[in-house]
């Protein structure tokens, strides 16, 4: 793998999931807890996957999972000092880490839907005679 071309999708996910993390953080006093439905959030950590899949050439899924897994400790240090714990630091790592699975799991819903559409449109130039 080339360097040079990493970084864009890891700075994105890196970016993308601590906003997602602190954005989650924050609300999660609100709206999430009073649905009675806490765990819906964790849906939001598949759009920093998306996000560096988008941005990344090759739209590798270890990007994403670098990107992830480097913005998770900073998440952590933010919500522990910023944010008034709520809960304890193991269970506010296996939220991170949740969270570091669902940003994957994003990255890999896009990789799919994009090679059915290559194969959709492979599939309609095969029946027009190649063109």
């Amino acid at each position: 793998m080339n360097i040079k071309r990493n970084w864009p999708g890891i700075a994105c996910c890196f970016l993308v999931f601590t906003a997602v993390c602190i954005g989650l953080t924050f609300n999660m006093q609100g709206a999430f807890i009073a649905s009675g439905h806490p765990e819906l959030g964790l849906l939001f950590f598949t759009l920093p996957g998306i996000a560096a899949s988008v941005v990344s050439r090759g739209g590798e899924v270890v990007r994403s999972l670098v990107g992830a897994i480097l913005a998770a400790p900073i998440c952590l240090v933010v919500m522990r000092l910023v944010f008034n714990p709520s809960r304890t630091i193991v269970q506010e790592l296996a939220w991170l880490l949740s969270g570091v699975f669902w940003c994957a799991l994003g990255a890999l819903f896009f990789l799919f839907v994009r090679r059915v559409f290559e194969h959709r449109r492979e599939n309609k130039n095969a029946l027009r005679g190649g063109r």
